[in-house]
This record gives structure tokens, C-alpha cells and sequence, in this order.
């Protein structure tokens, strides 16, 4: 479990982050959505400890972030795993070297131990014989799935996706998505997603968050966000064809 508690962010004079107080449940997919300048990707960076907070606590399973040893802080690090919207694969490296990257620099494993951890992931992520091909020699959706095993490679506590469907169709998008959430639950993981795909929402949305000028605007469940009266929430959400096809359904079951 991730608490947030009242988290403000500042650059200069301009504050990004305006006292977000939240929680990011164990073992849920939890989503953050909002339009573009809303400090998603901000609250994001605070989130995985590449920003400061200017005023606030974040809390790691009880331990405020703010208030460890230096040492103590790379190892709550070395527990989170990253996907990044651009999948962020190193080119040079065949599919079983990205996965075993992390292992290399943040275990002492032999190499043969190494192998064996990447091929359960990579397996776990239903790659097959991808093991020696390139990033260039695979598709987008093959490169968000080599991603995501490089990322739960160590068996983080906690998994961040940036984006992750950015770039990959929509039925695509659904087959991460899905796996996305499959192994929150089976690795019992906090998993936060940074996303403006209102497709994620339906599919995996256990918890959402809404940020709208750096304050938490509403949050709840993919239930909940259709029953809001939240006029903002309910603008942004419908404001993707997606949810206008939903509504015009709902608006016609109504008529009937």
C-alpha cells in the first residue's frame, strides 16, 4: 500500500501538486487519470522518488519515504518496478538481456541464475521464442510485454506504468491491460498506471484517481465514475468516443 498525504509540488513559484491526499490499495490496479497540465506525470515522479515533495509524506507499506537513511531509500527503489511509455528497451540487447538487465545490476545472481528468473517471466508474459530477437525485430506490443517483464523481473512490491498502452491499437492495448492487472493479483503488487486511455479505465480501473490542475478532483471505481456528479469527471470522461457511444447506449435504454 502507497499513502499519500497531502502532497504538494512546487518548481519555483509555480505549484504542480496542490495537497493530493490519496491511497493506492496492494494487490489493485490503481489508474491516474486527467487532461494534459493536470500533474499526472509529476505526481508520478514524486511517487517513484525521482521528485521531492515540497510538502507532504508519501508512505510505503508505513514507512515515510521523507524519513529514511539514504540506504534505506535505494533499497525501497530497488522494490519498484517501471514501465515506460515507450517501453524504453535497450536496442542493443536481445529480449532475454532487457529482462535480465535489472538482475545484473541489482543482484549478485550467476548469470545461469539470471537466465533462469528472465525465462520465468518471459514466459510469464506469453513470449515465445522472442528470447534472441532484437527490440527492432518485434512488434510494439511484443516490446510493452518485454517491458513489463523486465519490470516485475526482481519482484517489486510496487509496479508503475507510464502510458502503457501509448501507441499500440486498441485490441492490443486490452491484452496488456489485462495481463497488466493479472499479475497485480498474482504477485499481490501495488500497481499504479499513469494513463489517459479511458478503455483502461473500463477494463482495470479498481481504483481511479483524477487529477484536474494539480488537485485530486474525484476518485473512485469504474462503477462509480458513470453515477459521479462531478461535472468535470463526467466532461473528461465523456469527452472520449468511447464513453459518448456508452452514453448515447444509456441514454437510449432510458427512452425505451
Amino acid at each position: 500500500m502507497i499513502e499519500v498525504q497531502n502532497l504538494k509540488k512546487s518548481f519555483g513559484e509555480e505549484m504542480i501538486l496542490k495537497g493530493i491526499t490519496t491511497t493506492f490499495e496492494k494487490g489493485k490496479t490503481n489508474l491516474i487519470i486527467g487532461q494534459s497540465g493536470s500533474g499526472k506525470t509529476v505526481f508520478l515522479k514524486c511517487l517513484l522518488g525521482l521528485f521531492k515533495p515540497t510538502e507532504g509524506k508519501i508512505v510505503y507499506d508505513g514507512s515515510p519515504y521523507s524519513e529514511l537513511e539514504d540506504e534505506d531509500q535505494r533499497h525501497l527503489r530497488e522494490q519498484m518496478g517501471m514501465v515506460f511509455q515507450g517501453s524504453a528497451l535497450f536496442d542493443s540487447m536481445t529480449v532475454e538481456e532487457n529482462v535480465m538487465f535489472p538482475l545484473r545490476m541489482f543482484t549478485k545472481m550467476r548469470r545461469a541464475e539470471r537466465r533462469e528468473r528472465a525465462n520465468e517471466v518471459i514466459e510469464r508474459v506469453n513470449l515465445v521464442n522472442a528470447n534472441n530477437k532484437l527490440p527492432s525485430e518485434i512488434s510494439g506490443g511484443m516490446q510493452k510485454r518485454v517491458a513489463i517483464a523486465r519490470s516485475i523481473v526482481n519482484k517489486p512490491k510496487y509496479l508503475f506504468c507510464d502510458e502503457p498502452n501509448s501507441g499500440l491499437d486498441p485490441r492490443t492495448a486490452t491484452v496488456i491491460d489485462n495481463l497488466v492487472q493479472e499479475i497485480t493479483k498474482e504477485y499481490d503488487i501495488t500497481t499504479i498506471i499513469n494513463t489517459h486511455d479511458m478503455n483502461s479505465v473500463m477494463e482495470i480501473g479498481e481504483k481511479i484517481v483524477y487529477l484536474q490542475k494539480g488537485y485530486l478532483e474525484w476518485e473512485g471505481t469504474k462503477e462509480e465514475i458513470f453515477k459521479t456528479d462531478n461535472e468535470d469527471v463526467t466532461n473528461f470522461v465523456y469527452s472520449s468516443d468511447l464513453f459518448k457511444r456508452v452514453r448515447k447506449a444509456l441514454n437510449e435504454d432510458k427512452n425505451q
